[in-house]
């Protein structure tokens, strides 16, 4: 539970004494040496997140360099897929997590490392990256066949009674609002009728939450442009990157952001601050700059 404001908690005992806010970050980086060379280890520095969940890192453990491994004042954690330069996932956080679980029980799509978890407290804050069904229709049908695999797991997850937030890309736009050209969609993966069914039965039937649209019920707001044309310049995207979360901690949202001054990817950062303090030891290296406990302080908007 959130540390009581306006009394002096010990700097050991909560991730930030300084904010109630936890930021938590999701990308889809499309190769992460690809998106560190743009800019996004310098970007993720200035975010003052608190978590980050990173997607199609395409990168095993001997491609990475001791920024991407673990960041300056980040725990690194990463699920890398088995074939090199293809999918895997990553969670950076400025606590150490209590504990960390690689995959769902998949034989299949846990070597491809879709899915990590970490444990802190009663919060448990995962990086999952669906399949992509675009590349013909044996890719399809091994969408199909994760989908059937992870909704027992999603079931699972929620009868633990544990808070969730599912970061990452989903690989589907749930409603028409979701993407630009819908209509022109509606036989192409991501945005099957089945994928869209599945989708709903997520959050109607288990519970789950679409922490963004929570907070914001806009059309246009994307998180993925394909490259071909111009869809970038003319805003022609999907919204299939997501904090889907429990019902409890979904509530503490406050903000929501997607971050698109500069690109790292294909995929845009969408960032969410939820009412809530990690109960988890110091970050590592130096507590940030040093601050006074038991101050609650609203911070600026991710960007």
């Amino acid at each position: 539970m959130p540390a009581p404001r306006g009394r002096a908690t010990p700097q050991s005992s909560i991730l930030n004494p300084e904010s109630s806010l936890l930021r938590v970050i999701t990308l889809n980086v499309n190769g992460i040496r690809s998106a560190a060379r743009k800019g996004f280890y310098r970007w993720l520095a200035a975010q003052r997140a608190d978590i980050a969940c990173l997607q199609e890192v395409k990168a095993q453990e001997a491609d990475l360099d001791a920024t991407m491994r673990a960041p300056k004042g980040w725990h690194g954690r990463f699920s890398h897929a088995q074939k090199k330069g293809y999918a895997g996932v990553a969670l950076y956080s400025r606590a150490e997590p209590d504990s960390v679980r690689e995959g769902f029980g998949s034989r299949e799509f846990d070597a491809e490392g879709r899915c990590l978890e970490a444990r802190f407290g009663a919060l448990s804050v995962i990086s999952v990256y669906l399949p992509s069904g675009s590349a013909g229709p044996h890719r399809q049908a091994a969408k199909f066949r994760f989908l059937e695999q992870f909704l027992p797991h999603l079931a699972a997850l929620k009868r633990s009674r544990r808070e969730l937030i599912l970061c990452g890309d989903w690989n589907i736009a749930h409603r028409e609002i979701d993407l630009k050209n819908w209509r022109a969609n509606r036989k192409n993966s991501g945005f099957l009728p089945e994928e869209c069914e599945w989708l709903t039965r997520v959050f109607d039937e288990l519970g789950y939450v679409d922490v963004f649209r929570g907070l914001n019920a806009k059309p246009e707001q994307y998180t993925w442009w394909s490259n071909r044309g111009q869809a970038w310049a003319k805003n022609v995207g999907w919204r299939i990157d997501y904090q889907i979360a429990t019902p409890g901690i979904a509530r503490r949202a406050r903000r929501e952001t997607i971050y698109k001054r500069r690109r790292f990817s294909d995929h845009a950062p969408l960032s969410i601050d939820y009412d809530w303090q990690l109960s988890r030891s110091a970050p590592a290296g130096l507590a940030r700059g040093g601050r006074g406990a038991g101050r609650a302080t609203r911070r600026a908007p991710a960007g």
